[in-house]
């Protein structure tokens, strides 16, 4: 038994409570991928959180860090956020990596019946690697210039994040599984 979801009856989980399921994790950690790839397995709706704001804000997240501030973004976020999950469906959402973070969202997240949390774990090397190639396209990492600064900066964010990120009632150490293995992990502790 998991937040009230008897994990081995998938027909009684379906028939019941709508569920969502909220993908955290640090950037570059495959939310959005892994978050297609399970809606898809599942024959849920996804949905980005990210794209949602930008769509909301008519412009991006690296304008959006720019050009009002990382204050009025998180603001936006959680409001964001939490209209989506007052809709009655079934979804998968992706969060930006600092979406739990805040304020009291977290706690708020864990606190309802009909949410899973689902940490995509990663090694600071895996994040390093896979986020690189394109820090010109995040705003919390634009700055760095070499590999040894981004792998700083992840490590010193995820000892503040990992904490948050770990209360998740399901975690999956993506580092060394595709995108098709975190997916069927994630349905394996589901169902």
């Amino acid at each position: 038994m998991r937040n009230g979801y008897f994990l081995g009856n998938r027909d009684r989980i379906l028939n019941s409570t709508p569920m969502k399921l909220i993908l955290l994790g640090y950037m570059g950690s495959g939310k959005s991928l892994v978050g297609k790839q399970l809606a898809n397995t599942l024959n849920y709706p996804f949905q980005d959180l990210d794209k949602i704001i930008e769509d909301q804000e008519e412009c991006t997240i690296s304008q959006l860090f720019s050009n009002k501030g990382e204050i009025y973004f998180r603001r936006k976020e959680t409001e964001i956020l939490f209209e989506i999950l007052q809709s009655n469906s079934y979804m998968v959402l992706s969060t930006g990596g600092g979406t739990p973070c805040y304020g009291s969202t977290m706690e708020k997240l864990l606190n309802h019946d009909e949410i899973i949390t689902i940490y995509l774990k990663s090694s600071i090397p895996a994040l390093t690697e896979r986020l690189f190639m394109e820090n010109d396209t995040r705003p919390l990492i634009d700055h760095l210039d070499t590999e040894e600064e981004l792998q700083e900066f992840i490590g010193k964010h995820l000892f503040e994040r990992a904490p948050v990120y770990e209360r998740s009632q399901i975690i999956i150490d993506t580092t060394d599984l595709s995108v098709s293995e975190v997916s069927a992990q994630i349905v394996a502790q589901l169902f």
